[in-house]
């Protein structure tokens, strides 16, 4: 596996290089695809595992899936991540331990396509952070974005701009929220902290802190049955949802900013629709096929990449 770049620290208005660019659209397209499938696996697994037990094992299996390639590093870096180890948690906490125990608790109660379009919602918060930090949208990428937004509420309304959100649809805005914080925290990891170190000393404190929600939810519900199934499905969104998506959406957001692949994320829908033909069955009709032309038709442009001379290359 090869090396995490470090987070470039982009100034507001300069642009990345294009096959800069083009790699991180790459990767941020990665991580999307590999997540659509966790909200079907996530979704199948509900009823047969409690959603803390289900989030615990899934950070042990990918603390395990990346410590022969993360564990050399994180050990020369282990003073560096000592004086970061705040900013760790922090992140952590968001994009480790919060996000996915959300995740889980929506599949509980909501199905596996709104959990995918609902977290289409998130690029939102991220281009707001990123305006905050002082970041430029731009007009091409922020008409993207909310062509973008205007094609997901449609899909979540089922051609109307009307939803009725039920409990599970608000975990999943609440998650939507807290992956969104993560994104934009990865724009100030220190430049020195390589991303692998950053990466597995993240699964292991996201793993230390459901420890006591663990323990108490196998006290209180009860183990799970491990069956082949469900350990499949553990073993996937483990290594794949996990160790694989979040290397390459960290990389991602390295390369082009938590605002230009936030737009790539708005094909999370999209995903898990072709996910649900494939694996449910479930067909797409005309009305499902306007909203994706939207998405897509924002995804290209919010994620295009003007190059001038002189850009500035990313720092390591």
């Amino acid at each position: 596996m090869d090396r995490v770049r470090t987070v470039a620290q982009h100034k507001p208005g300069i642009r990345v290089k294009k096959g800069s660019a083009g790699l991180g659209v790459l990767l941020a397209l990665v991580a999307t695809v590999v997540w659509s499938g966790s909200f079907v696996a996530t979704r199948g697994m509900a009823d047969a595992v409690p959603p803390v037990q289900a989030v615990f094992w899934r950070w042990i299996i990918a603390t395990l899936a990346v410590a022969p390639f993360a564990a050399r590093q994180a050990w020369q870096q282990r003073e560096l991540i000592r004086r970061h180890l705040g900013f760790i948690a922090l992140a952590s906490l968001f994009g480790v331990a919060l996000y996915n125990t959300l995740v889980h608790q929506a599949g509980l109660t909501t199905s596996a396509s709104n959990m995918g379009m609902i977290m289409a919602a998130s690029p939102v918060v991220m281009a707001l952070y990123a305006r905050l930090g002082g970041e430029r949208l731009g007009a091409r990428r922020t008409f993207g974005l909310l062509l973008a937004a205007f094609g997901v509420l449609l899909l979540v309304g089922d051609g109307s701009l009307g939803f009725d959100f039920g409990a599970g649809d608000l975990w999943m805005f609440a998650a939507a929220l807290s992956f969104a914080t993560y994104s934009a925290l990865l724009k100030r990891k220190p430049a020195e902290l390589g991303g692998l170190a950053f990466l597995i000393t993240t699964f292991v404190l996201g793993a230390l802190m459901l420890a006591p929600a663990y323990a108490v939810s196998v006290t209180v519900q009860g183990g799970f049955e491990a069956t082949a199934g469900t350990g499949g499905m553990l073993l996937y969104v483990g290594v794949m949802s996990s160790a694989v998506a979040f290397f390459a959406w960290n990389k991602a957001v390295s390369l082009i900013g938590a605002a230009r692949a936030g737009v790539v994320y708005y094909l999370q829908p999209v995903c898990v629709a072709g996910l649900g033909l494939l694996l449910l069955g479930e067909r797409t009709g005309p009305a499902q096929l306007l909203c994706m032309a939207l998405i897509l038709g924002g995804v290209s442009l919010g994620s295009a990449v003007s190059v001038r001379p002189g850009s500035l290359r990313a720092r390591r």
